[in-house]
This record gives structure tokens, C-alpha cells and sequence, in this order.
């Protein structure tokens, strides 16, 4: 689950002229937390900034928390002064919300008001677009990465924008704590897969385990009988098993598939890359080729396993 900032902006000088102006705002901005955790996401909530001392209070906030992103909901006019505290501190990308309350304000009713300021607290509370610009002003010369989705805040596809978000930072943060297994070699020629493992884990932050087939051999060489009835049962119970399929190959391949959940148990991996040819009657060739119903069911499981150290 990813951990995720919120918090929204708003001026403080408007809310003893505009009585229910923070109210409604407010309201705005706990349907967009509400929504976020309805993804799935941990949101870490710094409420409405409305001046500096509570910009810098937040920027503690969402420094400390080690959130993956930051949504800002810009709720209304907004001094970018209250925003550059928060961007100077994060490192993660921000999502500029720039979402009206409705898709276009009732403009007869609105017009037909006599109360001058009731109108203007109106406009105020619809005018989230005006900030936006100032806002990405500072937010491009302090060099912080941030993104605008604009909309209202029940239209459809903002929320499937929001989601993608929300997808995106489970995925790095999924990146960042995995343990692949690499096991064996690159397919030889197949030059396009020859990965950069540095690179993966500076980009990514993987961690990688270089995996030896003779460990995978000893953890086999020691698998129970009792283990390999327990492997055909859960293969029976997962896979439509063909009945001219040879007792003896569905026994090898459960003794392999316990020796990959061990092997995977063992270094907590949370991802395989593989490849091995050996040679002509070589334990290891025995091995490798009865790889695939194991690494099927590890997939299955959400440890994904790829061939030729794809």
C-alpha cells in the first residue's frame, strides 16, 4: 500500500469575510481524502494551509512520513508562499488538483443575488483555476516535479487520473522494497535482456540476489517424499493436468517446485529472473527443465518469474 500526502490550500485572510467559505472547502477536501483511501491508499492528512506557519508545520508533516506522492488540492486563491516550504522539503512528485466543486456554476442564480459579498465568497469557492498558475510558477524554479489534473471533483475521469496515480506509486513503492532472484545466466546472443543491475537498483531500488543452481540442487537433493505428494496435490488442485502426462515428470517437477518455494523462502525474494542450459544429463540440466509448474505457481502467488533472465 502506498503512503500518500494531502493537504490543501486556501488563504486565511477570507474566512472572517466569507463565513461559509472554510466550511465548504473543507468539505471539498475531506471528499478527496475519502476517495484516496477508498484506492487503497495511506493518507497522511495536513489539512488546510492557509498561511506560512502552517506550511512549514506541514512540510515537517509530510517529510517525516516518507509519502510516496502529494496531492494538493488548491481549494481556492492561494499565496504560493504557503505552497514553497512543502515543495523545497519533498522530493516526491506533487498533483496539482485543480478541481471545482461542480462543472459550472449556476450563473442565473449566481447573477440574481443582491449581496455582494455572498457572491464574491461564491466565485472564491469555485475559483481554483486562478492559483494554478502562480502556483506552478514556484513550483518550476524550485525545480519540484508536479503534475495538474484538472476537472471537477465528481467528473469520472479525473478519478481514473487520480487512480493511475495512486497505481503508479504502489508500483514504486513495490519496486523499492523487492528482492529479485537472479539465478543462472543471460540467454547467450540475446542481447536486448543484457540488464545493467546497478542501474535497476539506482532507478528502482531492487535489491538483487545473484542465486547459484547448486544451492538450488542441495535444497532439492534434501526435499521429503512427503513434500512432493503435498506439491502434486496443490498441482492437481491448480492445474487441468493431462492424463498422459508421465507420473514421473509430475513428480520432478514438484520436487523443483518445492526447491523454488524454499529457495524463495529463504531470501525473501519477491521476484525471479532465470536461465540455464547445462549440459546433456547434467543434474542442473534435470533441474532447469522442470522449472516451469513451480514458476508458474509463484506467479500466481504475485512472485513473478521470467525465462531467460528477462
Amino acid at each position: 500500500m502506498s503512503k500518500v500526502g494531502l493537504f490543501s490550500v486556501g488563504l486565511d485572510t477570507y474566512w472572517g469575510q466569507f463565513g461559509a467559505l472554510l466550511n465548504n472547502l473543507t468539505g471539498y477536501h475531506n471528499q478527496i481524502r475519502n476517495k484516496l483511501e477508498s484506492f487503497g491508499a495511506e493518507v497522511v492528512d495536513a489539512g488546510m494551509v492557509d498561511n506560512i506557519d502552517k506550511a512549514q508545520n506541514s512540510a515537517r508533516l509530510l517529510n517525516n512520513s516518507d509519502v510516496d506522492l502529494i496531492f494538493l488540492f488548491v481549494s481556492t486563491y492561494a499565496l504560493s508562499s504557503t505552497v514553497l516550504p512543502i515543495a523545497k522539503q519533498s522530493k516526491v512528485p506533487f498533483i496539482l488538483l485543480n478541481l471545482q466543486p461542480v462543472g459550472s456554476l449556476d450563473y442565473e442564480k449566481f447573477n440574481a443575488l443582491d449581496d455582494y459579498a455572498e457572491k464574491t465568497g461564491i466565485w472564491l469557492e469555485h475559483c481554483q483555476a486562478c492559483a494554478i498558475p502562480e502556483i506552478a510558477c514556484v513550483m518550476n524554479k524550485a525545480e519540484t516535479r508536479y503534475h495538474t489534473i484538472t476537472g471537477y471533483l465528481n467528473e469520472g475521469s479525473v478519478w481514473n487520473e487520480i487512480r493511475e496515480w495512486i497505481d503508479a506509486a504502489n508500483t514504486v513503492e513495490a519496486l523499492q522494497n523487492n528482492r529479485m532472484g537472479v539465478l543462472g545466466n543471460y540467454y547467450g546472443g540475446m542481447l536486448d535482456v543484457y540488464t545493467d543491475l546497478t542501474k535497476q537498483s539506482v532507478t528502482f531500488g531492487t535489491h538483487f540476489e545473484m542465486l547459484e543452481m547448486c544451492e538450488l540442487k542441495k535444497i532439492r537433493d534434501n526435499i521429503s517424499a512427503e513434500e512432493i505428494t503435498q506439491k502434486i496435490a496443490e498441482f492437481e488442485s491448480v492445474f487441468d493436468i493431462d492424463r498422459e502426462c508421465d507420473s514421473k515428470e509430475i513428480e520432478r517437477a514438484a520436487k523443483t517446485s518445492v526447491a523454488l518455494d524454499k529457495l524463495v523462502k529463504t531470501y525473501h525474494l519477491g521476484s525471479l529472473a532465470y536461465y540455464y542450459e547445462g549440459q546433456t544429463g547434467n543434474d542442473y540440466e534435470n533441474i532447469i527443465t522442470s522449472v516451469i509448474a513451480g514458476n508458474t505457481l509463484l506467479t500466481g502467488r504475485s512472485i513473478p518469474v521470467a525465462g531467460e533472465c528477462e
